[in-house]
């Protein structure tokens, strides 16, 4: 009898500690999101889904949510951040603000983006991989009469001007990537001369990155910088682009997925990056997603608005390098000063 009771309550307790992870594992995550709102909302609603989590995003860019993060160390407001240029996720990384985790999913990942960040150790994962360039509305240049532009310098051309858009730096990752890239192909003093005489162009330094794709494909602007995975689906909707990879080459984003320190759901945090570098997530991306970027899970398959890493000409970025926070603070603060101040 006494051993009856025994085995009875082992059972309840054994059903009683099952209950209890099963509610670890529901619980909430809140997500800090810089890709796009249809990504953020596909990829949240989805992981909530399966894992039967309440989950909640909010989208911000890069540089904004960066500072966000920073603003909130000491109570953290949400517990991953997913998409968005890898380089302000590195710089959170060195600032302390972020967890180390190895997802045992990187082993389909990409060989060079499996610890992509500065600070080794895994504190970023990288989701994606896109291209930056320019997408040219040829209706609105055929009604100006002006020449289809195919190189970075081209855009410096005096007839130009008042038709080019890109994002604020300070604000956009894909706009620091730009920042990152013209110093790497030219030199910083090169860079700097080609973003001053590039500035006498510009209509607007706009705050998301993805703003000149969609002022590009109403025709309110001729050209818009930034990466072309954003063209892609604006074309796809039927907007006349054409996307230029420049002459010269050009720089690429890392796109990342990072656990913030302290995060108040860390093992549902976990649980998402797990499924940020899975092969459904990934392909969910682009399949409901609407994002076209290059995927870094070796056995996902990719859209077919996708470019492909092989054909395109790309510098030999420098992750380290540029996504390290006095490199990027350094930038920043030269492009603020010496060519947004002098418009």
């Amino acid at each position: 009898m006494k051993l009856n009771m025994l085995s009875t309550l082992m059972v309840a307790a054994v059903s009683l500690g099952t209950l209890a992870g099963t509610a670890q594992a529901q619980g909430r995550l809140v997500i800090y999101c810089s890709a796009t709102n249809a990504m953020c909302e596909t990829e949240a609603k989805a992981f909530g889904e399966k894992y039967d989590v309440k989950t909640s995003f909010i989208r911000n860019g890069s540089g904004s949510t960066l500072a966000k993060v920073d603003a909130e160390k000491n109570n953290p407001q949400a517990d991953v951040w997913y998409g968005g240029t890898l380089d302000p996720q590195s710089q959170a990384g060195e600032m302390g603000l972020l967890q180390a985790y190895k997802s045992p999913n990187l082993e389909q990942i990409m060989p060079q983006f499996r610890d992509p960040a500065k600070l080794k150790g895994n504190f970023s994962s990288a989701i994606y991989v896109g291209i930056l360039g320019f997408g040219v509305n040829t209706q609105r240049l055929k009604e100006k009469n002006l020449p289809e532009p195919k190189c970075w310098k081209d855009l410096t051309n005096p007839v130009y001007k008042g038709e080019i858009q890109i994002a604020d730096p300070q604000s956009s990752g894909t706009a620091y990537t730009a920042l990152a890239t013209f110093t790497q192909l030219w030199g910083e003093d090169q860079a700097f001369a080609y973003l001053k005489q590039l500035n006498g162009n510009i209509s607007q330094y706009t705050k998301s990155g993805i703003a000149p794709a969609r002022n590009a494909a109403r025709g309110e602007t001729a050209i818009g910088i930034g990466f072309l995975h954003d063209y892609s689906l604006e074309k796809e909707k039927g907007a006349p682009l054409t996307l230029v990879s420049p002459c010269e080459g050009s720089g690429y984003e890392v796109g990342g997925v990072s656990i913030l320190k302290n995060a108040r759901n860390a093992e549902n945090a976990k649980l998402f990056v797990d499924w940020a570098l899975s092969k459904e997530a990934q392909e969910l991306s682009w399949k409901k997603g609407q994002s076209y970027q290059i995927l870094t899970n070796t056995t996902a398959e990719s859209s077919p608005n996708s470019l492909k890493l092989d054909d395109l000409k790309l510098i030999d970025y420098d992750m380290d390098k540029f996504g390290a926070t006095e490199t990027r603070k350094h930038l920043i603060t030269k492009w603020v000063n010496d060519v947004k101040m002098g418009q």
